[in-house]
Parts: C-alpha cells; structure tokens; sequence
C-alpha cells in the first residue's frame, strides 16, 4: 500500500472560504498533470510555491480554478512527493475535485493515511504522529501548549535518553555473559544500580504526568452537586456563558446528567450537572440521583453547591465519596440574598447577579494544581499508551536490579533490561508494532 498514490480532502467538509486537496506518492506529480493546467506545465513549476490553475475532470471540464504547491521528495510531511490544491469550499465542488483526482489514477487515503507515511518515512516519530491529534483535538491552550511540545519530540527526547543510558548497563551486562569467569564484582555491580536507579527516576518522573495527559485530553471530570433548587444548573449555565440546562425553581427539573467542555485558566474542564440529591419516589429521577452517585465517584473536581443564605444547620450537605476531600469545593449560592451567619468555608457566590465567579475560577485552579494532577510548567504529558510502555520498562529495570543485588545471574539481568529496551522502542515505534500502528492511525481524520 506504501507504493499507491493517495489522496484526500484535507479540510472539513461544508462551505468555507477555501478547501484542500491533498496527494501524496511516486505518482502525485504524474497524476496532477492529468487534473491541474497551468501557464506552464507540472515539472517546470517552482517547488514549495503556489501557482494559479485551473483543475479539470477527466473530459477537460474546468471543475475550479486554486492554487497548486508541489513538494518533493523528501522534503514534504509525507517524505513522499506531495501535492496541494487549495480551492473554493464549496462541498459539491470539493467533492467534484476529489473524484477526478482518484479517475487520474490516485486511491482514496485511509484516516491517518498521510500522517502514517510520515511516520514510516522516518518525519517524526510515533509520539510525534499521536501529538498531530493531541493538536487538533486540543480544547485549552495548556493541551496545546502539551501538544506542540510532543510535537516537537519532547517524550521521543526523554525515551532516546533512557534508551542511551540502559543500553551500556545491557552491554556491560551481556560482556559478563561472554565471559563467565569473570564475576561482578561488588563495586561494577553498585554502579550498574545506580545507573538503573537514575533510569527508574526519570520514568517515574514521566509516569507521573500520565494524569496530567489524561486531564489535557479529555478535561477534568467536574461534577456540580447539591440538593434540589440550589442552583446547580444555574452555575452550570453561568461557567459556560449560555443557557445549557433548564433553570427552574420546580425540584427534581434536573433528571439526567449534563456535559459541556470548558476551560479555566488553561485547564479543560468537563462540565457534569447533575440531578439534585434527594429522596424521590419517581422512577426517573431516582436513576438520575443514581448517576448523580456514581459522578460523585469518578469525578476528578467537585463543586458542591449550597443555598448560602440558609444557615449551616439547615443547608442540606452532598455526602462525598471517601477521598473526594482534596478535591472538593463548596458553593455558597444566593449570595445576593446575604450569606448566612455561621458560614465558616466555602466560595460566595451569586449565580443571579453573576458576582463571584472569578473567585470560584482561581479557587478551581488551585484546587487541580494542588491535587498534583496539573503542572503547568511541564512540557510532557503522556498518554495512556505511553503509561502502559513507561510502567512495562520500569516493571523490567526494577526486575533487573533486583536480579543484580540478589546474584541471580547475569542472563537474568540481561533478559530484563532487553524488555525494557522493547518497551521503550515502542513508546517511539521503533521496533516493528504494527498492530499499535493500525490502533492509533484508525483514530485519525481522513486527510491528515
């Protein structure tokens, strides 16, 4: 398949200012002069510049009229000759433009079809070729700036400086292998463990960011809880800055949970509102308090709101799930109805008058912050499939330091510190994965 010429549309689909056509292969040039005319033919056009054309289906029709940039090998995403045609957005067009580049010879690409070729032409990395989604999926300018840095080959850094560090350890290793009348002595055998110990720190180091990835990705779980008429769904519509959920001073309005994504200082948060926590004889709304139960226990951030013009004893409290504590703020709502006496925490807050809510925002960050899950100072995060490989290689480097200090034999310690070296070839792609390749290429976007 890697000698097949393919092609795309780079863009979304709909009405736009302009859309993208985009080949890639041995043939993108002998193809595109089949499709694109200009004052001068394909092979005489300047490399890596746009050039007005005019593109024709294959009776010499003018489908539109764009701009063409050529790129060769290997000097393009693809390290294959490439091909762009940028053109009007029209959907009809764009689709009439796609299907003459495929009667020229060129086949549909598969999603992450062009990214994968980068990849297995040695352009990037696979932590690179992931960060291409983490990029476009990205919802807060933290996951960007995450995504430009494993972009950037900031994880394919840190596995080349541990593969470089376990790999004299193996050789040092494997030379007393070959040569079983020498033995280990106890001076050879402290510093091969402190050498191992440095590569176990640096993958905890990374294995801690696994939360932080997990939080980029796909935001903090934040769920908003409380009793009936508290005003849950009013700060769920006062964060988003629209009117997402039905506000209404009838209980139990809110039967389901309600998800919306924002950010908050950088951080992505996954907005959960969710049925107010009470008894209920209604089938419905007790499968919502149900759900509202099991948010409480996979949240990440809860926002626990109160009526904070009632006194304390008679605000009814959410009882929380054992460890929510350091991840947990209380909402005293109805601030503009003056807060109660005996108030001796919480957040002051009026979802009414819209006062507050800057506070709430500052105090949402620090609580996250402080909960270790987020460093805003960190260029790496990874994902869950760097956490698996990270986990494998410190699993192995402990097994092979274990295996040293207990005089288990050289080959023992060998064959651990091998399945580490695996391990870390597949957080880059470098050993032969395939089936990782057609798990993380599938998640792509036609045309990228």
């Amino acid at each position: 398949m890697l000698q097949d010429t393919i092609a795309a549309i780079s863009t979304a689909l709909g009405e736009a200012a302009i859309s993208v056509i985009r080949i890639t292969g041995g043939g993108a040039f002998p193809l595109a002069e089949k499709v694109f005319r200009g004052s001068r033919s394909l092979h005489e056009l300047q490399r890596r510049q746009a050039h007005l054309v005019t593109a024709v289906d294959a009776s010499g029709d003018t489908l539109d009229q764009g701009l063409l940039l050529l790129f060769s090998a290997p000097a393009s995403y693809t390290g294959e000759d490439v091909v762009e045609f940028h053109g009007h957005g029209g959907l009809l067009v764009t689709q009439k433009l796609l299907e003459a580049v495929l009667t020229a010879g060129a086949r549909p690409a598969e999603p992450g079809e062009f990214t994968q070729r980068a990849f297995l032409n040695g352009k990037m990395d696979l932590t690179q070729a992931e960060a291409v989604m983490d990029l476009i999926h990205a919802q807060s300018t933290l996951a960007l700036k995450a995504a430009h840095e494993q972009l950037g080959g900031a994880i394919g850094r840190e596995a080349t400086v541990l593969r470089e560090e376990l790999i004299p350890v193996l050789a040092h290793v494997e030379a007393y292998i070959d040569f079983p009348e020498e033995d280990i002595s106890p001076d050879t055998g402290a510093a091969l463990v402190a050498k191992m110990d440095h590569v176990l720190e640096r993958t905890h180091r990374l294995l801690a960011t696994s939360e932080q990835g997990r939080i980029l990705r796909h935001g903090a779980r934040t769920v908003i809880c409380g009793e009936p008429n508290v005003g849950k769904s009013s700060l769920l519509n006062l964060l988003l800055g629209f009117e997402r959920a039905i506000v209404s001073s009838i209980a139990g309005t809110t039967r389901d949970t309600i998800e919306e994504i924002i950010q908050v200082h950088g951080i992505p948060l996954r907005l959960v509102d969710t049925a107010g926590l009470r008894s209920s004889t209604d089938d419905i709304e007790r499968i919502g308090i149900e759900r509202t139960q099991r948010e409480l226990e996979r949240a990440d951030l809860v926002l626990e709101v109160v009526d904070g013009s009632l006194p304390p004893a008679q605000a009814k409290r959410v009882t929380l799930p054992p460890g929510a504590e350091g991840r947990h703020l209380l909402i005293l709502n109805k601030a503009d109805q003056g807060l109660a006496p005996g108030w001796q925490e919480g957040i002051s807050l009026s979802c009414r008058e819209t006062t507050g809510v800057d506070a709430l925002r500052d105090a949402i960050r620090a609580v996250v912050m402080r909960a270790g899950t987020m460093q805003a100072d960190h260029p790496v995060a990874i994902n869950a499939r760097h956490k698996a490989c990270f986990e494998r290689i410190a699993d192995r480097v402990m097994a092979a330091r274990v295996a040293l200090i207990d005089g288990a034999g050289p080959e023992y310690v060998a064959l651990d510190l091998r399945e580490a070296l695996q391990a870390l070839g597949e957080v880059t792609g470098g050993v032969d994965i395939e089936q990782i390749l057609d798990v993380i290429f599938s998640s792509f976007c036609i045309g990228k």
